[in-house]
């Protein structure tokens, strides 16, 4: 179960994040031996959706793609908003498609990845109301609870955890994708 040993990860969330989408991606990917860092506007503690507090490790305007093997977009309404209109944010983001690494976004994650135009011609699916946004994005939105696109993981709500952290954790291992870019 420690095959990610080595690995390095980045979970760039918001206060609003929903709670469950952050606490257990963490949990798993140290679970299986990956270092996690917190990523956000700001350094320090952000708040979940439901009270969970969460500390930030770095400022995403200081975080760099590349010192990262893969990233993780939590959902949750106010922080997909949030994240996506953050510039550096959203930066970050298309960052790891620009150098084929593994990404993976549930629920509202996937508004980040519309504003970071890396959605055209990959297949997601999403929190069911992001359906127009993702396709206007250019992207197949299909309702399925997990779906994997050239090392891009996507997933609904959070009864899709166990199936988004598995996909998540096979992808990340197997490095980078050349489908994946930006």
């Amino acid at each position: 179960m420690t095959h990610l040993n080595g690995a390095r990860v980045a979970i760039l969330a918001g206060d609003g994040y929903e709670d469950s989408e952050l606490s257990e991606p963490l949990a798993v990917l140290q679970e299986h031996g990956a270092a996690v860092d917190v990523v956000s506007s700001q350094a320090g503690t952000i708040t979940g959706a439901h009270g969970h507090e969460a500390t930030a490790d770095r400022a995403v305007a200081e975080a760099v793609a590349g010192d990262y093997d893969a990233l993780v977009l939590p959902g949750g309404v106010a922080n997909g908003d949030r994240i996506r209109m953050d510039a550096d944010a959203v930066g970050f983001a298309r960052e790891f498609f620009a150098q084929g690494k593994p990404v993976g976004a549930i629920c509202h994650g996937g508004w980040i990845l519309a504003d970071a135009d890396v959605l055209r011609g990959r297949r997601v699916t999403s929190y069911p109301s992001l359906r127009t946004d993702l396709r206007n994005a250019g992207a197949e939105w299909v309702d399925e609870e997990v779906v994997v696109d050239q090392g891009l993981v996507t997933s609904r709500t959070p009864e899709d955890l166990p199936a988004f952290t598995a996909k998540l954790v096979e992808e990340i291992a197997e490095g980078i994708h050349p489908g994946q870019h930006a």
